[in-house]
């Protein structure tokens, strides 16, 4: 019975992801609702403390992005980019990972994929090299960013239980930067060389062939940099990384959060409280109307991730809950021979549900559970992005769409797309260093 209510469970997020995001969420409530009334399943809490982190990054950065400070951090991104254009596959996959790595989300990469194709095609270099690696490194960097809500999750539930008290956030982004750093530039490298040159490529010939595309490839221009921007934006931006500094501060100093009889608040809530507090701010310094700031980008995109993870995570959580007594003694056995099979539970789960977050809400209980070791768990962490296995990520769809030659495609059989590759090679050698660093450090 419990293997047929893991299909079930399968089935709803399979179903839900054909939707996406809040499709996503609101279907897991289906699953959510059978699993309690007719399996008879003792429902779960649902995520409060991930939901929460997320409202509070969310929240700061879309403040961020609506006084212009995202589009100051672009402007800054494309001068990079167009000083070094013949660097583009190397550097553009570079510079989405740092913006993933300060804002905590992958979703600001749409407004810099443009750019990179830009760049790379008036360079004679095929596009799909630096904007498919690009859309990966975007999500690799989730992973390492110290705010990212999966690596929030992971640092307050591991430090709750006996025996795991000395990992801190610090040692969790000792491992985790160093390995998405080391997989972005191995899918790089990849990138380099991949696919044919424009002059040999079918589909590019072809388009050029097309009066309508022709037109389209001629006049793309797309650039920040005729944009004035005022001062506020780039005081907007030097308060986000005070913040950031902060947070790390605390964080190494330990004794700064201990408040009262000598216990210490947790990073999970020192991170709401200073992404809530630089949030305002921000938007007093820089005279921000929060009336713009629901219509950015990363408002919209950060909540329905929210309630994606909202339904998901806790649908899943109610059956790990209910099963782990007989899920635990099958599961323990073949990671005790085999620990980095974890990786692959972690990937799987990550192809279905499109969260690294929710993957990791879902699956970090059961490796705390049948007595995973810590630096296991966070070498292990990158495998938590599987979602570019099928490409029906938004940040892949919309490079596909940004791409005017075409090399940037889903391919004839749906998993030879543009992202493949590099995704597998990112998180293969993330993985790889992530763990070998992990059991150095922690």
């Amino acid at each position: 019975m419990l293997y047929l209510e893991f299909l079930f469970l399968l089935i709803m997020l399979y179903i839900g992801s054909r939707f996406g995001g809040v499709g996503l969420g609101v279907v897991s409530g289906i699953g959510l609702l059978i699993e309690v009334f007719v399996f008879r399943m003792p429902p779960s809490s649902p995520p409060i403390d991930v939901m929460l982190i997320i409202i509070a990054v969310v929240t700061c950065a879309s403040i961020l992005e609506a006084a212009g400070g995202l589009k100051y951090m672009l402007q800054i991104a494309e001068r990079i980019l167009r000083r070094n254009p013949k660097m583009v596959t190397i550097l553009g996959p570079l510079v989405t990972y740092t913006m993933t790595l300060m804002l905590g989300t992958g979703h600001a990469v749409y407004t810099i994929m443009p750019i990179i194709g830009d760049v790379a095609l008036k360079n004679g270099i095929r596009p799909e090299r630096p904007m498919a690696a690009a859309s990966v490194a975007s999500q690799l960097g989730i992973t390492g960013s110290p705010i990212s809500a999966a690596v929030v999750y992971y640092l307050t539930q591991i430090i709750e239980l006996p025996g795991y008290g000395h990992v801190t956030l610090i040692s969790i982004v000792a491992v985790t930067i160093p390995a998405t750093l080391a997989g972005v530039l191995a899918l790089s490298l990849y990138s380099l060389r991949r696919g044919k040159e424009l002059k040999d490529d079918p589909e590019y010939q072809r388009r050029l062939q097309d009066p309508i595309w022709k037109e389209r490839i001629a006049n793309t221009t797309s650039t920040t940099l005729n944009e004035a921007l005022p001062s506020s934006a780039r005081n907007a931006v030097l308060l986000f990384i005070l913040a950031l500094a902060i947070i790390v501060v605390i964080a190494i100093f330990p004794e700064v959060r201990t408040i009262g009889e000598g216990k210490a608040i947790s990073m999970g809530i020192i991170i709401q409280m200073m992404m809530l507090a630089f949030g305002g701010i921000i938007l007093l310094a820089t005279k921000t109307n929060p009336q713009t700031v629901p219509n950015g980008v990363v408002f919209k995109s950060g909540m329905v991730a929210m309630i994606a993870i909202f339904g998901i995570a806790w649908m899943s959580d109610t059956y790990f809950q209910y099963a782990m007594p007989s899920f635990k003694a099958g599961v323990t056995e073949m990671v005790e021979s085999y620990p980095w099979t974890f990786a692959f539970a972690l990937f799987a789960v990550s192809v279905v549900i499109n969260s690294q977050a929710a993957t990791g809400r879902m699956m970090l209980p059961v490796g705390l559970a049948i007595g995973l070791p810590a630096p296991l768990l966070i070498g292990l962490l990158p495998a938590t992005y599987g979602y570019f296995f099928i490409p029906n990520y938004p940040s892949d769809i919309a490079t596909v769409n940004f791409d005017v030659t075409g090399t940037t495609k889903i391919g004839k059989y749906y998993f030879n797309h543009s992202f493949m590759v590099p995704g597998i090679i990112g998180v293969v050698t993330a993985c790889f260093v992530g763990y070998t660093l992990a059991y150095a450090i922690i």
